[in-house]
């Protein structure tokens, strides 16, 4: 996978949840195969046979057995997704850092809440050559601090993915989704859309930086002030009498 169990609170939970589902299912897997393996070979049809064989078809205990334990490993697996799940979507009642994402055709905005600032991204240019990477959108983050992602789409639906985390989240135009974590190791991760939103689509790119709290605060004082909300969307509401909402996504990528 791609993640250390150091990367955030949740992705240990994650890596071992979907590891041992593996696990279960390969065991399950190797009866199974192990069963009709010795149904073939046991039940097969001997020399100088003929007709079927004795069949088993209403015999109780045994259709009572195949209802019973799929049940059963259907509840297990049930009850480790529901409670690993509601600990991973757990929202923080007070975080200590809340960013308002934007995704946008093709790039993404930044919205430090409580210190009231701003990033705005710039769609990526993949042309071949090297060095693309240091000219993307990136969003700062300070280590070992609750965070609290708001994530909302511009235009089109958009899909807030950092692999190294583990958590994806789709974006979705008047709706405000949610993710809550807390990065607990230092360094650059890679950022993605994971919706096919348009043509531009594998070039909506972004870094997440996660640093110290000195450099997450001296980054911040390099951001604009305010914050870029709905007026910016493609369909926003109290956009001005004659100002198309083309122009307004323009005048964002400019700025």
């Amino acid at each position: 996978m791609p993640a250390e169990r150091d990367n955030t609170n949740h992705t240990g939970r994650i890596i071992d949840l979907w590891v041992n589902s593996w696990i279960a299912a390969l065991i399950v897997g190797i009866i199974t195969w192990g069963l009709i393996i010795w149904c073939i070979v046991a039940y097969r049809r001997r020399r100088n046979e003929t007709g079927y064989p004795r069949q088993i078809s209403y015999n109780l205990p045994l259709e009572v057995f195949y209802l019973t334990i799929p049940l059963f490993m259907v509840l297990v697996f049930f009850y480790f997704t529901d409670r690993d799940q509601q600990a991973i979507d757990a929202r923080v009642e007070d975080p200590d850092v809340i960013i308002d994402v934007r995704g946008k055709q093709w790039s993404w905005d930044f919205n430090y809440v409580l210190e009231n600032k701003y990033d705005a991204g710039v769609q990526a240019q993949l042309d071949g050559e090297p060095g693309v990477p240091e000219t993307l959108p990136t969003l700062y983050l300070p280590v070992n601090q609750t965070v609290e992602f708001r994530l909302n789409a511009r235009d089109v639906l958009h899909s807030f993915w950092i692999p190294a985390f583990l958590q994806k989240r789709d974006m979705i135009p008047e709706r405000e989704n949610y993710i809550t974590l807390t990065p607990t190791r230092e360094g650059v991760f890679e950022g993605k859309c994971a919706e096919l939103c348009g043509e531009y689509h594998s070039e909506m790119l972004f870094n997440v930086a996660v640093v110290s709290e000195e450099e997450y605060e001296a980054h911040l004082e390099t951001l604009e002030d305010g914050q870029l909300g709905e007026e910016y969307d493609r369909n926003p509401q109290g956009v001005e009498e004659g100002e198309s909402p083309s122009s307004v996504n323009d005048q964002i990528g400019q700025d």
